[in-house]
């Protein structure tokens, strides 16, 4: 229930000053703290000087001279009963359906499993949710294989060793609660996404008061095909993260959503960051690779960025090309902004994307315009090995 000292805005900056003249008070004055907007009276049951605000009456100073009579009705805002509240969970999960679906979620919480998408939440007081203290991690999901999930998992620990967070598992307890929660999906081509949280505990700074750590996972349905065909990619104008928070991969993703954004609002695929010496870094949530003048597979070094599990694999299969005669050569080096758009091919690189391939980036045409011929083939490469690769990048689900 909002009191007067709850509302933000100075009363003396609207551009309707209200005058409060309540029957039992003579005080005209209020707190500075003080603040309506056209029908903030109406949308919260107000105090002043400990009286309702519901006794007060309201005038507004406007050209018009409007005396509004006394308010006697206010937005009621309802308690809800846990039955109430569960079904109104429902009915809002039922409402929201997209192209993607929720299967099952883990939670460390409450030690188990749900196939509720309506019942997969987590606390406010969790840390990660309050004051982004909290990593995760993705493995795509390919005829009831896990791709490279060690290689995830292994990840997600360096993230949350750099973010001082305890898992509550080790590595392999990891992993088998991550294949139990694909196996009660029944999700057989999909997503896994999990999370590394501080905890709930309080709505402090410190993580001190944090009882334990927390693990998360969603198993995630997509109905979107796989796209192939070429993008457009633009230079970001967001500020990129610092070598030390771009490297882990943390909740705060705040300025790859606003490069995301930024992106869309101009009609591109995705942003591409440079790092503060001006090579090219990476996308907001993928690498980004090239194809030299020289047939060189070409892409940025890890050491400011995220070291994304599908680009090193990429980097691996790309070996098969150089056998091949396909490419010349793999080089993992800073890359200057003229030489990628000067590339015979450019790419971009991620779990959820796989290979995409970029035809223009700003004003610039790479290559002919058309999706390359090394792009096309390193996305066949992932695609076979997602389906038929070793036992090390392929782990087993039992439904």
């Amino acid at each position: 229930m909002a009191t007067l000292f709850s509302l933000c805005k100075p009363i003396s900056g609207h551009p309707f000053m209200p005058k409060i003249n309540n029957s039992s008070h003579d005080t005209p004055l209020l707190t500075q703290n003080l603040g309506f907007n056209r029908n903030g009276y109406r949308d919260f049951r107000l105090k002043f000087e400990g009286q309702p605000f519901l006794r007060s009456r309201v005038s507004r100073c406007c050209d018009q001279a409007e005396t509004l009579a006394e308010i006697t009705n206010a937005f009621e805002v309802p308690i809800l009963s846990n039955s109430e509240f569960i079904e109104k969970l429902k009915v809002n999960c039922e409402e929201r359906k997209g192209k993607q679906s929720f299967l099952a979620m883990y939670s460390s919480i409450c030690g188990g499993i749900t196939t509720d998408p309506a019942m997969m939440v987590i606390p406010m007081d969790d840390h990660m949710v309050h004051r982004g203290h909290g990593v995760f991690d993705t493995a795509a999901i390919m005829d009831g294989y896990v791709y490279e999930l060690d290689q995830h998992v292994a990840r997600i620990l360096r993230s949350a060793s750099m973010a001082k967070i305890n898992p509550p598992f080790d590595h392999e307890g990891i992993k088998q609660v991550l294949i139990h929660t694909v196996s009660a999906s029944k999700c057989r081509q999909g997503s896994l996404r999990y999370w590394l949280s501080a905890g709930p505990g309080d709505f402090q700074l410190s993580p001190s008061s944090c009882h334990r750590s927390a693990l998360y996972a969603v198993v995630i349905q997509d109905s979107t095909p796989l796209a192939r065909n070429g993008v457009k990619v633009i230079t970001s104008t967001v500020p990129i993260k610092p070598p030390e928070f771009a490297t882990t991969k943390s909740v705060n993703y705040l300025p790859n959503v606003l490069s995301k954004m930024e992106a869309e609002e101009n009609g591109a695929f995705a942003s591409i960051w440079l790092d503060n010496e001006g090579y090219i870094a990476e996308g907001p949530n993928m690498n980004v690779a090239f194809v030299t003048k020289e047939n060189e597979l070409l892409m940025p070094a890890f050491d400011k960025i995220l070291s994304g599990c599908t680009a090193k694999r990429v980097l691996t299969l790309a070996e098969g090309l150089v056998r091949a005669r396909a490419l010349n050569e793999i080089i993992v080096r800073n890359v200057a902004v003229k030489e990628g758009k000067s590339a015979k091919e450019m790419m971009l690189i991620g779990s959820g994307i796989l290979i995409r391939p970029v035809l223009q980036w700003d004003e610039q045409v790479i290559g002919d315009g058309k999706e390359g011929p090394v792009a096309q083939a390193l996305l066949e490469l992932i695609l076979q090995d997602m389906k038929y690769g070793p036992e090390d990048v392929r782990v087993p689900v039992t439904y």
